[in-house]
């Protein structure tokens, strides 16, 4: 079901934006993520990175799309373990340009983990933590398309799904996201 929503929005997005032309590039930046709302741990943020590709257009000049497809480190540090977590995310995100090159975006973003590196160490004991392998999360940003095809974006990522899959456990992914991309079209 999941499959086939995601490709009925490509598919949406490809017919509506053909007539205003494809924008599609590469982008990287570095990730400065953390685990919200988490009960009964102290935790700090983890830097990492983001890479991937997008690919977008614009329905006029005041309303763009773009869908990204990245690889992006999050998770968070604490004193008594690691919580280290790789995603490959799609952010699809509404663009509304409020100046010339100038705007800013919101939507979903949909989330699966790939690397999964978090225990608990108590004492000698090593106690792996269940994460949820899915996730679901809301991002707004501001971005600028400069000329010559380069991108500059930061974003803010706020998680709906709880990161742990424990009964009682909560904790939810909140990434800010700084990443400049290169447009070859």
């Amino acid at each position: 079901m999941k499959k086939i929503c995601l490709v009925f929005i490509f598919a949406c997005m490809a017919t509506a934006v053909s007539a205003q032309g494809i924008d599609f590039g590469i982008k990287a930046g570095v990730n400065f993520a953390s685990i919200s709302d988490a009960q009964g741990l102290d935790l700090s943020s983890r830097t990492g990175i983001v890479v991937g590709a997008f690919v977008g257009g614009k329905f006029n000049d005041r309303l763009g799309i773009q869908a990204d497809l990245l690889y992006s480190q999050q998770g968070a540090e604490f004193d008594a373990g690691e919580f280290d977590l790789d995603y490959v995310n799609v952010p699809i995100v509404a663009k509304v340009y409020i100046a010339k090159g100038f705007h800013v975006q919101a939507g979903p973003q949909f989330g699966v983990v790939v690397n999964d590196e978090t225990q608990t160490v108590i004492g000698e004991v090593i106690n792996d933590i269940a994460i949820n392998d899915f996730d679901v999360s809301g991002i707004v940003g501001l971005g600028y398309d400069v000329p010559l095809g380069l991108r500059l974006e930061g974003r803010y990522n706020f998680g709906f799904s709880d990161v742990p899959d424990a009964p009682g456990a909560s904790g939810k992914n909140s990434v800010v996201t700084l990443s400049v991309g290169y447009s070859f079209l």
